[in-house]
């Protein structure tokens, strides 16, 4: 089962334009170079795209690991990733353009190559 953001999680990522993202190294629990990335929000969920494909090292660190960090106002947060349904594409396209309208990096973001390299970031439950 999926944990969802909270409400107060979800308007501080919202009031944001991009975070540090740093999945685990292959130990599973030291993070990697956090990396800043931009990200939108559809259905209240967290997605992330890597803008150089699935070639990317943040991204197949955080395909295989499947955790690690977010840096959000200066404070980490654990998270896990999750692959992303194709058929979200386009909702995800299209928060992509209304959040970065304005931006010459709109195109490559939307495109296949970013489409295929695509995570969900959830918030990572805390131990019992």
């Amino acid at each position: 089962m999926r944990q969802p953001w909270s409400a107060e999680d979800q308007a501080r990522i919202a009031a944001t334009e991009s975070f540090r993202i740093a999945p685990y190294r292959a130990d599973g629990k030291t993070p990697g170079t956090p990396t800043y990335i931009w990200f939108v929000q559809v259905e209240g969920r967290l997605f992330v795209r890597a803008y150089s494909g699935t070639g990317s090292r943040w991204f197949q660190a955080g395909l295989h690991q499947r955790a690690g960090q977010i840096v959000l106002d200066g404070t980490p947060r654990e998270v896990t990733f999750a692959p992303v349904d194709p058929a979200l594409s386009g909702a995800i396209d299209a928060a992509y353009r209304a959040k970065y309208t304005t931006s010459r990096y709109l195109a490559p973001m939307i495109s296949d190559r970013a489409q295929a390299a695509t995570l969900e970031v959830l918030p990572r439950a805390a131990a019992a």
